[in-house]
């Protein structure tokens, strides 16, 4: 009899453990963060949950809307949250309501400020991050960041009023010192309006704009890595690279001016192969990737410099970085379905040996002049295979600034003094480049 009680106790609660199950299961998915990523370049939205979650999108014109049907889920708190994430400075979202739109259907209504084309699309578990949907709305026409940069750099110049009465002989056009060689021989059949105004205005005197296109590592959903005092490495480059570009945009090469371009200004991510093409859309005469670097022991120390490889990596220390920093795409969350696996695959295989040995000359510049604060992790460049520095015809460079990671230089890294001391020591790599490897002397198409 004892034996017949303790069976029937054993279904009954095997019972209450299915009947749990299936109303788990009804449940579906619990979202445990929300967060909004605005920007000039696009804005995101993402939805962290404890399961995948399937989205439906209606698009709406008059006023722009998106319009996203969250299948699995119950209007929680997390995404009652989302009203207050949005900025008053979003460039394209206004706000956001959430509602329930049906049992275990959520509607997102984003509404937008202009017309966006949005894309929605999931990510996997990766990292630190559980199942994430994303939407990103991106212009409806994309601004070209030459014609910022020349428009930039004509603020600086303004004309000057004419004289009365007005000389015999027409003045120099202020404009000829604005316009850079480059445009004088394009790469491309396609120019911006502001470059063909600049040639038509005064093709009678140029000056060579030096263009540095300066890469703070991560960013967005992608922290980098993170120091033992909670530093994230996304936060300290974005820093160093502001702080460098004020000296770029402040200095020049034999008389020619100089402008920084930074491929991102602001927390927000930037796809590996996107910030290969910024560079090259603005004609950059070198590329610098600027990171914090990590490693599983905390007395690791001093600054790397790294270029590309076109064999095997020059060390597995080398090997086992790039492969590390190569990850970025999956931890930022790149959006595979928009991608042109085509593109991307040939520019990755265009690298030359020229730009490689370019990019070894740069980084021995930059290691002569960062060894002066301090030590140095490798007293060469290293090299690996970093997709990041895939541009074919820019030399290119990843600078590890130090190890985040050993909690001494991080709270280097996070010091202002020492930030102006990186800023300073890389603008002196560049300029030192720039004396044995003049920018005129060089010829490349796009």
């Amino acid at each position: 009899m004892k034996l017949h009680v303790n069976r029937r106790e054993v279904l009954r609660r095997s019972s209450l453990v299915l009947l749990l199950g299936t109303q788990q299961i009804a449940r579906g998915a619990t979202v445990v963060a929300v967060r909004i990523w605005p920007a000039p370049e696009y804005s995101r939205v993402t939805i962290e949950s404890d399961g995948r979650l399937a989205s439906k999108q209606i698009v709406m014109t008059d006023p722009p809307r998106l319009a996203v049907d969250i299948e699995g889920l119950d209007l929680s708190a997390e995404l009652r949250d989302l009203v207050a994430k949005v900025k008053a400075d979003d460039p394209f979202i206004a706000g956001i309501r959430a509602s329930q739109q049906s049992p275990g259907v959520v509607r997102m209504l984003i509404d937008l400020k202009q017309q966006a084309v949005p894309q929605v699309f999931t990510l996997m578990p990766v990292a630190a991050y559980k199942n994430r949907l994303v939407v990103d709305f991106y212009p409806v026409k994309e601004a070209d960041p030459l014609e910022a940069l020349i428009a930039e750099r004509m603020q600086e110049r303004p004309f000057a009023a004419p004289a009365s009465p007005p000389p015999a002989s027409p003045p120099a056009d202020p404009l000829g010192e604005l316009i850079t060689q480059r445009l004088q021989r394009p790469r491309s059949g396609v120019v911006g309006n502001a470059e063909a105004s600049l040639r038509q205005a005064a093709p009678q005197k140029t000056d060579r704009l030096i263009i540095i296109a300066i890469d703070p590592g991560h960013g967005g959903e992608d922290p980098g890595a993170v120091g033992p005092g909670g530093t994230r490495e996304k936060d300290v480059v974005l820093q160093v690279a502001h702080r460098l570009r004020e000296r770029i945009n402040a200095g020049a090469v034999n008389g020619n001016p100089m402008r920084a371009y930074l491929t991102r200004d602001a927390d927000f991510f930037v796809p590996l192969h996107i910030r290969v093409q910024k560079a090259r859309r603005v004609q950059a005469d070198l590329f610098v990737s600027i990171h914090a670097d990590a490693f599983l022991i905390p007395t690791a120390r001093g600054a790397s410099v790294f270029a590309l490889s076109e064999g095997g990596a020059s060390s597995t220390a080398a090997r086992w970085m790039a492969a590390k920093e190569n990850q970025a795409d999956l931890i930022g969350g790149v959006n595979v379905k928009q991608q042109d696996s085509h593109v991307a695959r040939a520019l990755l295989d265009m690298s030359t040996t020229a730009q490689i040995n370019d990019s070894l000359k740069l980084g021995s510049a930059l290691l002569g002049e960062m060894g002066h604060l301090g030590q140095l992790h490798k007293g060469k460049v290293e090299q690996a295979g970093f997709a990041v520095l895939k541009a074919p015809d820019i030399p290119s460079v990843l600078v590890e600034t130090a190890f985040i990671s050993n909690p001494e230089e991080e709270s280097r890294l996070r010091s202002e003094p020492y930030q102006e001391q990186l800023a300073d020591a890389i603008m002196r790599g560049i300029q030192r480049y720039f004396a044995n490897n003049p920018p005129l002397a060089r010829s490349r198409t796009v």
